[in-house]
């Protein structure tokens, strides 16, 4: 493991999709959907799921190359189609109620940066009850979407603590590189978007396998006692 200095860390700010949430096959399955129904060049899983965090435009451009802007409209409808279908289903991964609990109950400052919009982050905590869990949150809809800084460093600025003393945890290369952008330390999870290779070969370190591994490296970095012997 490779913890940071305790003193380091005032706030911890999570990533939403692919982080908390076991969302990302439903997201990459509904963006080749849409294209289908559009009749559109169809991405493969590895294409649709690689854009998974980025502000809606950015992710269809680079997903979706041949959607026409005036199109735009028209693929979001049948996305939220699908998407809408399989979200009533979607689960937190295993132990991550575990870990936001024991982390609120610590104490630590949390927060959330996510490339879902303002609607559907407020529909996911509905629908997970975790709102409580977090002292601010932003969605790419609401100003720069990642990997541009903005999201950390209004987060930052809200909560009054500096960037260079927030931890991000995220499961993509679009995650760190915000992360980075922000001046903000990085955990990375390999069990989301981006596979742990991609992860690695983007400088990423540590990258977690596991909510348990992640949570374990936590309880080290922040020298608080989250779980029971």
């Amino acid at each position: 493991m490779h913890p940071l200095a305790p003193s380091q860390v005032d706030l911890v700010v999570f990533d939403w999709d692919g982080t908390i949430v076991d969302s990302t096959g439903a997201i990459a399955d509904s963006i080749r959907a849409a294209a289908r129904d559009l009749e559109l060049e169809e991405p493969n899983a590895q294409q649709a799921s690689h854009v998974i965090g980025l502000g809606l435009q950015d992710a269809l451009r680079l997903a979706v190359p041949s959607l026409p802007p005036e199109r735009l409209r028209e693929f979001v409808e049948r996305y939220r189609v699908h998407y809408f279908g399989r979200d009533p289903l979607l689960k937190l991964f295993d132990g991550m109620l575990e870990l936001l609990d024991a982390l609120r109950e610590s104490g630590i400052a949390m927060g959330v940066a996510t490339g879902k919009s303002r609607v559907g982050l407020e529909r996911a905590f509905d629908q997970t009850g975790l709102r409580q869990h977090f002292d601010a949150t932003r969605c790419a809809d609401e100003g720069e979407p990642k990997p541009h800084p903005w999201m950390l460093v209004d987060l930052c600025e809200e909560l009054g603590f500096e960037p260079s003393r927030t931890l991000m945890i995220g499961d993509t290369t679009h995650d760190h590189g915000m992360a980075q952008s922000a001046g903000a330390l990085f955990g990375g999870v390999g069990y989301g978007a981006h596979p742990r290779e991609t992860l690695l070969a983007a400088g990423v370190d540590p990258v977690h396998d596991s909510v348990h591994s992640l949570g374990e490296w936590l309880e080290v970095t922040l020298s608080r006692k989250l779980f029971p012997q």
